[in-house]
Protein backbone atom coordinates (compact mmCIF):
# COMPACT_ATOMS: atom_id res chain seq x y z
CA UNK A 1 0.00 0.00 0.00
CA UNK A 2 2.82 2.36 0.86
CA UNK A 3 4.38 1.81 -2.57
CA UNK A 4 1.09 2.56 -4.32
CA UNK A 5 0.57 5.76 -2.34
CA UNK A 6 4.14 6.87 -3.00
CA UNK A 7 3.83 6.17 -6.72
CA UNK A 8 0.57 8.10 -6.94
CA UNK A 9 2.19 11.03 -5.12
CA UNK A 10 5.19 10.94 -7.45
CA UNK A 11 2.93 11.09 -10.49
CA UNK A 12 1.22 14.21 -9.17
CA UNK A 13 4.66 15.86 -9.05
CA UNK A 14 5.36 15.25 -12.75
CA UNK A 15 5.54 18.44 -14.77
CA UNK A 16 2.60 18.34 -17.15
CA UNK A 17 3.03 20.79 -20.05
CA UNK A 18 0.42 23.52 -20.38
CA UNK A 19 -1.69 23.52 -23.52
CA UNK A 20 -0.18 26.91 -24.38
CA UNK A 21 2.83 28.93 -23.27
CA UNK A 22 3.07 32.70 -23.55
CA UNK A 23 6.46 34.42 -23.50
CA UNK A 24 6.91 38.12 -22.82
CA UNK A 25 9.48 39.44 -25.28
CA UNK A 26 9.39 42.96 -23.87
CA UNK A 27 7.74 46.24 -24.92
CA UNK A 28 4.34 44.57 -24.57
CA UNK A 29 5.09 42.01 -27.27
CA UNK A 30 4.05 38.40 -26.55
CA UNK A 31 4.91 35.09 -28.20
CA UNK A 32 2.28 32.37 -27.91
CA UNK A 33 3.12 28.71 -28.39
CA UNK A 34 0.54 25.89 -28.62
CA UNK A 35 1.12 22.32 -27.46
CA UNK A 36 0.98 19.75 -30.26
CA UNK A 37 0.72 16.16 -28.97
CA UNK A 38 2.94 13.31 -30.08
CA UNK A 39 1.30 11.04 -32.62
CA UNK A 40 1.27 9.12 -35.87
CA UNK A 41 0.03 10.32 -39.26
CA UNK A 42 0.22 9.73 -43.00
CA UNK A 43 2.56 12.35 -44.45
CA UNK A 44 2.23 13.25 -48.11
CA UNK A 45 -0.74 12.74 -50.39
CA UNK A 46 -2.56 10.11 -52.42
CA UNK A 47 -2.06 10.32 -56.16
CA UNK A 48 -5.79 11.04 -56.47
CA UNK A 49 -5.39 14.35 -54.61
CA UNK A 50 -5.82 17.36 -56.88
CA UNK A 51 -2.49 18.83 -58.04
CA UNK A 52 -0.60 15.87 -56.57
CA UNK A 53 3.18 15.97 -57.04
CA UNK A 54 5.46 12.95 -57.30
CA UNK A 55 7.55 14.22 -54.37
CA UNK A 56 4.56 13.87 -52.02
CA UNK A 57 4.77 10.08 -51.74
CA UNK A 58 2.57 9.07 -48.83
CA UNK A 59 4.26 7.34 -45.90
CA UNK A 60 3.61 6.75 -42.20
CA UNK A 61 5.39 9.06 -39.76
CA UNK A 62 5.53 8.73 -35.98
CA UNK A 63 6.46 11.75 -33.87
CA UNK A 64 7.38 10.41 -30.46
CA UNK A 65 7.57 13.69 -28.56
CA UNK A 66 5.02 16.48 -28.11
CA UNK A 67 6.21 19.93 -29.09
CA UNK A 68 5.12 23.52 -29.03
CA UNK A 69 4.30 25.34 -32.28
CA UNK A 70 3.84 29.07 -32.73
CA UNK A 71 0.15 29.90 -32.70
CA UNK A 72 0.94 32.48 -35.37
CA UNK A 73 3.68 33.12 -37.89
CA UNK A 74 6.48 35.22 -36.37
CA UNK A 75 5.32 38.82 -36.62
CA UNK A 76 7.20 41.98 -37.46
CA UNK A 77 6.81 43.34 -33.93
CA UNK A 78 8.29 40.12 -32.53
CA UNK A 79 11.19 40.35 -34.94
CA UNK A 80 11.76 44.02 -34.12
CA UNK A 81 11.87 43.52 -30.36
CA UNK A 82 14.46 40.74 -30.73
CA UNK A 83 16.50 42.01 -33.68
CA UNK A 84 16.03 45.78 -33.57
CA UNK A 85 15.07 46.15 -37.23
CA UNK A 86 12.34 45.20 -39.69
CA UNK A 87 13.32 43.70 -43.06
CA UNK A 88 9.76 43.26 -44.36
CA UNK A 89 8.65 44.91 -47.61
CA UNK A 90 5.10 45.42 -46.38
CA UNK A 91 5.23 47.01 -42.92
CA UNK A 92 2.90 46.31 -40.01
CA UNK A 93 3.52 45.06 -36.48
CA UNK A 94 0.93 42.28 -36.67
CA UNK A 95 1.91 41.20 -40.17
CA UNK A 96 4.18 38.18 -40.56
CA UNK A 97 7.83 39.12 -40.87
CA UNK A 98 8.96 38.43 -44.45
CA UNK A 99 12.02 39.06 -46.62
CA UNK A 100 13.98 36.85 -44.23
CA UNK A 101 16.14 33.94 -45.29
CA UNK A 102 16.46 30.57 -43.58
CA UNK A 103 19.81 31.86 -42.34
CA UNK A 104 18.17 35.04 -40.97
CA UNK A 105 15.59 32.93 -39.13
CA UNK A 106 18.40 31.07 -37.42
CA UNK A 107 20.03 34.31 -36.29
CA UNK A 108 16.69 35.40 -34.82
CA UNK A 109 16.27 32.04 -33.06
CA UNK A 110 19.78 32.19 -31.62
CA UNK A 111 19.11 35.63 -30.13
CA UNK A 112 15.66 34.62 -28.88
CA UNK A 113 17.08 31.54 -27.16
CA UNK A 114 19.79 33.64 -25.54
CA UNK A 115 17.19 35.99 -24.06
CA UNK A 116 14.56 33.43 -23.04
CA UNK A 117 16.89 30.54 -22.13
CA UNK A 118 14.59 28.26 -24.13
CA UNK A 119 15.19 25.99 -27.12
CA UNK A 120 13.21 27.50 -30.00
CA UNK A 121 13.92 26.18 -33.48
CA UNK A 122 12.39 25.86 -36.90
CA UNK A 123 10.00 22.92 -37.20
CA UNK A 124 11.06 19.87 -39.15
CA UNK A 125 9.03 19.29 -42.28
CA UNK A 126 7.25 16.38 -40.57
CA UNK A 127 6.40 18.49 -37.51
CA UNK A 128 5.08 21.23 -39.79
CA UNK A 129 2.76 18.95 -41.80
CA UNK A 130 1.55 17.11 -38.70
CA UNK A 131 0.77 20.43 -37.01
CA UNK A 132 -0.91 21.76 -40.14
CA UNK A 133 -3.14 18.74 -40.59
CA UNK A 134 -4.26 18.64 -36.95
CA UNK A 135 -5.58 15.08 -37.34
CA UNK A 136 -7.18 15.70 -40.72
CA UNK A 137 -6.55 13.79 -43.97
CA UNK A 138 -8.03 16.28 -46.42
CA UNK A 139 -6.12 18.55 -48.82
CA UNK A 140 -6.44 21.43 -46.34
CA UNK A 141 -7.16 21.31 -42.63
CA UNK A 142 -10.57 22.83 -43.37
CA UNK A 143 -11.52 20.38 -46.14
CA UNK A 144 -10.98 19.73 -49.84
CA UNK A 145 -11.90 23.15 -51.19
CA UNK A 146 -9.87 26.35 -50.89
CA UNK A 147 -11.75 29.66 -51.05
CA UNK A 148 -10.92 33.28 -50.08
CA UNK A 149 -12.88 32.65 -46.88
CA UNK A 150 -10.22 30.17 -45.73
CA UNK A 151 -6.83 31.75 -46.36
CA UNK A 152 -4.85 34.65 -47.83
CA UNK A 153 -3.78 33.58 -51.32
CA UNK A 154 -4.08 34.95 -54.86
CA UNK A 155 -7.88 34.66 -55.10
CA UNK A 156 -8.27 36.52 -51.79
CA UNK A 157 -7.19 39.69 -53.66
CA UNK A 158 -5.17 41.13 -50.77
CA UNK A 159 -1.96 41.03 -52.78
CA UNK A 160 0.13 41.36 -49.59
CA UNK A 161 0.50 39.59 -46.23
CA UNK A 162 -2.24 40.53 -43.76
CA UNK A 163 -2.45 40.46 -39.96
CA UNK A 164 -1.81 37.01 -38.52
CA UNK A 165 -4.91 35.29 -37.17
CA UNK A 166 -7.28 36.82 -39.72
CA UNK A 167 -8.73 33.41 -40.62
CA UNK A 168 -10.04 30.54 -38.52
CA UNK A 169 -7.47 28.28 -36.81
CA UNK A 170 -7.05 24.56 -37.34
CA UNK A 171 -7.88 21.86 -34.80
CA UNK A 172 -4.69 22.50 -32.82
CA UNK A 173 -5.45 26.22 -32.58
CA UNK A 174 -2.82 27.25 -35.15
CA UNK A 175 -3.50 30.11 -37.54
CA UNK A 176 -2.45 30.71 -41.16
CA UNK A 177 -1.01 27.28 -41.78
CA UNK A 178 -2.32 27.79 -45.30
CA UNK A 179 -1.44 31.04 -47.04
CA UNK A 180 -0.30 34.51 -45.90
CA UNK A 181 3.45 33.69 -45.86
CA UNK A 182 5.48 30.65 -46.80
CA UNK A 183 7.19 29.18 -43.75
CA UNK A 184 10.77 27.95 -43.52
CA UNK A 185 11.32 24.45 -42.14
CA UNK A 186 14.60 23.07 -40.82
CA UNK A 187 15.01 20.27 -43.39
CA UNK A 188 16.96 20.12 -46.60
CA UNK A 189 14.72 19.26 -49.54
CA UNK A 190 14.92 15.64 -50.68
CA UNK A 191 12.82 12.64 -51.64
CA UNK A 192 10.77 11.05 -48.88
CA UNK A 193 12.06 7.75 -47.46
CA UNK A 194 10.41 4.42 -48.25
CA UNK A 195 8.33 2.82 -45.52
CA UNK A 196 7.54 3.95 -42.00
CA UNK A 197 9.77 6.51 -40.27
CA UNK A 198 10.09 7.88 -36.75
CA UNK A 199 10.98 11.51 -35.95
CA UNK A 200 12.40 12.22 -39.44
CA UNK A 201 14.71 15.18 -39.95
CA UNK A 202 15.13 15.10 -43.71
CA UNK A 203 18.34 14.52 -45.71
CA UNK A 204 21.73 15.05 -44.08
CA UNK A 205 22.70 17.64 -46.68
CA UNK A 206 21.44 19.41 -49.77
CA UNK A 207 21.21 22.67 -51.66
CA UNK A 208 17.71 23.87 -50.74
CA UNK A 209 15.65 24.17 -47.56
CA UNK A 210 11.96 23.33 -47.30
CA UNK A 211 9.25 26.00 -47.26
CA UNK A 212 5.62 25.11 -46.56
CA UNK A 213 2.07 26.42 -46.47
CA UNK A 214 1.89 28.76 -49.44
CA UNK A 215 1.79 32.54 -49.38
CA UNK A 216 -0.43 35.45 -50.37
CA UNK A 217 0.97 35.15 -53.90
CA UNK A 218 0.32 31.40 -54.28
CA UNK A 219 -2.39 30.14 -56.61
CA UNK A 220 -2.81 26.42 -55.83
CA UNK A 221 0.26 25.50 -53.77
CA UNK A 222 -1.34 25.69 -50.33
CA UNK A 223 -2.28 22.06 -49.66
CA UNK A 224 -1.18 20.41 -46.41
CA UNK A 225 1.08 18.01 -48.35
CA UNK A 226 2.53 20.48 -50.85
CA UNK A 227 6.31 20.76 -50.72
CA UNK A 228 8.31 23.73 -51.90
CA UNK A 229 11.91 24.73 -51.42
CA UNK A 230 14.27 27.68 -51.67
CA UNK A 231 17.93 28.50 -51.22
CA UNK A 232 18.67 29.12 -47.51
CA UNK A 233 19.95 32.59 -48.40
CA UNK A 234 16.84 33.62 -50.36
CA UNK A 235 14.79 36.55 -49.08
CA UNK A 236 11.41 37.25 -50.66
CA UNK A 237 8.33 39.26 -49.78
CA UNK A 238 6.27 36.07 -49.35
CA UNK A 239 8.52 33.93 -47.11
CA UNK A 240 8.51 34.08 -43.32
CA UNK A 241 8.60 31.42 -40.62
CA UNK A 242 6.96 29.93 -37.54
CA UNK A 243 8.67 28.79 -34.36
CA UNK A 244 8.76 25.34 -32.82
CA UNK A 245 9.95 24.36 -29.35
CA UNK A 246 10.68 20.85 -28.10
CA UNK A 247 9.53 20.11 -24.56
Amino acid sequence: MFFFVFLAFARTQEKIPKMAEVFDLGKGVKLEMVLVPAGKFLMGALESEKNYSANEKIHEVTLTKPFFMGRFEVTQEQWEVVMGDNPSSEKGGKLPVTDVSWEDAHVFIEKLNSVTKKSFQLPTEAQWEYACRANTKSSYHFGETLTPANANYVDSKHGVPIAVGSYKPNGFGLYDMHGNAWEWCEDFFGEYPDGKVTDPKGPADGEFRIIRGGGFDAVTRLRSAFRNFSSPSDKTKSIGFRLCMII
